[in-house]
């Protein structure tokens, strides 16, 4: 079963609908997620501080900033 890393932070309107796309893929599709906050980690913030929100999938970085839905549907499939 695939993992989504969803690497984001608090009081973000773009990881807000970025969260919702997700949630919408869950009901389509099987796969775990996990919400990793960039603020926790001082090498995730350095990395992704300025692409927030960052859906990766087995390592990879799928989609960032405005999510594309279709981007990571496909790479679910």
């Amino acid at each position: 079963m695939k993992k989504i890393t969803f690497y984001s932070k608090e009081n973000c309107s773009l990881c807000e609908k970025g969260i919702a796309i997700i949630h919408e893929l869950k009901n389509e599709l099987d796969f775990h997620y996990e919400v990793v906050d960039i603020y926790k980690d001082d090498v995730l913030l350095e990395k992704f501080q300025i692409m927030i929100p960052v859906v990766e999938i087995d390592n990879e970085v799928i989609s960032y900033g405005v999510l594309d839905k279709n981007s990571i549907r496909n790479r679910l499939l």
